[in-house]
């Protein structure tokens, strides 16, 4: 019976996880974000709506320095107005960016974004369990093997996700006229733009290398346009 407590625990914290962290997100976003209002990058845009059957791509500027793009659960896409500035001060192309947005409408499309919410609270619940049931066999050290464990496998998830997604933004991207080649570019400065480094062993990492992320859209784009370039 006493076994039984830690997991049923588990499900209740999962659960309530679950429920309040898309409005809790969603609330957020609305509070600190406004639409995007660009001509160069809207040209861009629209070209990615054609590609798509769609009127038009809303996309939302996030009132925060980070460099990057996201995708609410709702369906909502944004991009950071750290990342905005790069492309107000000539450090990135609105193709590139374009090619972050790609990338973000390919985890609202693949139910990525859904998903994540779902397997983060699914990661706690687990993570609570195991952290209380090792605590009794390895007292102090047996929550630090649990939320390693749990932080390696979510990790490894984040990655297949990231490629997947990648995958569908060289897709759109070559369907919109665009090409790959925004996509790969951006990707050869994000490194120095957030500087980030990949010091971690890959496993550790929810991003994949960007070599590996590069090496699989030139496979894509070769596979799909039969040239490399």
């Amino acid at each position: 019976m006493s076994v039984l407590i830690p997991i049923g625990l588990a499900v209740v914290v999962g659960v309530f996880t679950y429920l309040t962290s898309a409005s809790q997100t969603k609330r957020t976003l609305a509070s600190q974000s406004s639409p995007l209002r660009n001509p160069a990058l809207e040209a861009h845009f629209a070209k990615l709506a054609n590609a798509l059957d769609l009127k038009r791509l809303h996309v939302n500027v996030y009132e925060i320095d980070p460099i990057n793009g996201l995708a609410a659960p709702d369906g909502q896409i944004y991009i950071t107005r750290g990342f905005l500035k790069k492309f107000l001060s000539g450090e990135v192309t609105a193709a590139e960016i374009s090619s972050v947005i790609a990338h973000e409408l390919g985890h609202v499309a693949l139910g990525h974004t859904k998903r994540r919410m779902i397997d983060f609270s699914g990661q706690n619940a687990v993570r609570t369990a195991l952290a209380v049931t090792l605590n009794r066999i390895i007292p102090f050290i047996g929550p630090w093997i649990a939320n390693l464990a749990v932080n390696m496998i979510a990790a490894g998830m984040s990655r297949k996700d990231e490629f997947e997604a990648d995958a569908y933004a060289t897709a759109l991207m070559i369907k919109a006229g665009l090409g790959a080649a925004p996509q790969k570019s951006l990707f050869t400065k994000l490194d120095k733009l957030t500087g980030n480094g990949a010091a971690m062993p890959a496993w550790f990492l929810s991003h994949p290398k960007t070599a590996d992320r590069i090496k699989a859209i030139e496979a894509n784009e070769k596979r799909w346009t039969g040239t490399k370039s």
